[in-house]
C-alpha cells in the first residue's frame, strides 16, 4: 500500500484559490490510478478528479473548470488546484489510490489506500 499525506487546506473567501498536495511514500511503483476525494457533514465521500500514471484525467461535473490535478513525479507530490471556490466546496479533502493496475473511476469504493485529509472551508 502507499502512505499517503495530504496539506494545503485552509480556510478562504468565496472566489478564493488553494492548492492542495498529497506526498506520496511507496515502496514500489505509483499506484495506477489516484485521486482526490472529498467529504462534507453529512455527505458521502466523493469523487473530485483522478490522474492515471499515462497522465490522463477525470473530474467531477462540480468542479469542471475550476479544478486542475497535477503530479510531480520527481516528488512523488499530487496536487489539487482549486479556482473560484463556492462555499459548498467546502469539505474535507482526502488523497487516494486504487488498487487496480488499469481501472480508474471516481468511485471511492475501488481505492484502497487513504490519507488523513484536509480540511478547505470556504466562507460567502
Amino acid at each position: 500500500q502507499v502512505q499517503l499525506v495530504e496539506s494545503g487546506g485552509d480556510s478562504v473567501q468565496a472566489g478564493g484559490s488553494l492548492r492542495l498536495s498529497c506526498h506520496a511514500s511507496r515502496a514500489t511503483a505509483r499506484p495506477y490510478c489516484m485521486g482526490w476525494f472529498r467529504q462534507a457533514p453529512g455527505n458521502e465521500r466523493e469523487g473530485v478528479a483522478y490522474m492515471t500514471t499515462g497522465g490522463s484525467t477525470n473530474y467531477a461535473d462540480s468542479v469542471k473548470g475550476r479544478f486542475t490535478i497535477a503530479e510531480d513525479n520527481a516528488k512523488n507530490i499530487l496536487s489539487l488546484q482549486m479556482n473560484s471556490l463556492k462555499p459548498e466546496d467546502t469539505a474535507m479533502y482526502y488523497c487516494a489510490a486504487s488498487a487496480s493496475r488499469w481501472r480508474c473511476t471516481l468511485n471511492r469504493n475501488e481505492y484502497n489506500s487513504w490519507g488523513q485529509g484536509t480540511q478547505v472551508t470556504v466562507s460567502s
